[in-house]
């Protein structure tokens, strides 16, 4: 397979060491550099950029029907608008805020206790999440991937960073610290005592890998799909 890495620095760098082992073909390494490119000459295309070159880098893709896997947050207000391009020109998309496999077991764990915990209004929620100071968005995808997921399955209906929550809100704490890859902890709390969910990286290998698996899943299909469908979790 014959991949374009959008986006070369770190994650791009530990996704290249992993497709190579893998097999498979490095043909476009794009940074801020980079001058004009062909996407064309790649089967597909792993973005892993800023939240400024991202929704671009996606555009470019499905107009030259170019599969693309995304792992860039940030950009997510444009995410309906990606949605509607690429189902209508029938393209292949997967935007995930984590493509870590172990995190998306987490994001399951998650759901099915707060399910569990829905009736119990004793116990208060926060999420802290701790990522590397070059990380440029606040609070990180994979927090809000999680507040989602609790505001699916309980009473809550939002979330806040940084700062004190209603009963209907969920706080989300975000802090940078140099060479955290990530680390993200859910914890119900009540007088009586705390029930804590954590997951911790301990290098973007995790992360790298599960974009190339969702890369490998994606060739040869169309439409827009989420690491669910790639672990087959629905």
């Amino acid at each position: 397979m014959k991949i374009a890495l959008l986006g070369y620095g770190k994650m791009g760098k530990a996704i290249e060491k992993i497709a190579l082992k893998r097999g498979h073909q490095i043909v476009l390494k794009v940074d801020t550099k980079t001058p004009e490119y062909d996407i064309t000459k790649c089967d597909i295309a792993i973005d892993f950029s800023t939240p400024k070159t991202a929704f671009s880098n996606i555009l470019n893709c499905i107009n030259n029907h170019i599969p693309i896997v995304s792992g860039t947050t940030g950009w997510l207000t444009q995410f309906n608008d990606i949605t509607e391009l690429c189902n209508k020109n029938k393209g292949a998309f997967i935007y995930a805020s984590n493509f870590s496999l172990g995190v998306n077991i987490f994001f399951e764990l998650n759901e099915y206790l707060a399910k569990m915990m829905r009736q119990l209004k004793e116990y208060q929620i926060d999420i802290e999440e701790i990522h590397h100071t070059k990380k440029l968005d606040k609070p990180s995808g994979t927090a809000i991937t999680l507040a989602e997921g609790i505001i699916k399955n309980s009473t809550k209906n939002k979330w806040v960073l940084d700062k004190a929550a209603t009963p209907n809100e969920i706080p989300i704490t975000a802090k940078r610290i140099e060479n955290v890859p990530g680390t993200h902890t859910v914890q119900y709390n009540s007088n009586i005592d705390c029930i804590e969910i954590k997951h911790t990286a301990h290098s973007r290998d995790g992360f790298a890998l599960g974009a190339i698996i969702a890369a490998e899943w994606l060739v040869n299909k169309t439409g827009v799909y989420t690491m669910k469908d790639v672990l087959d979790l629905n």
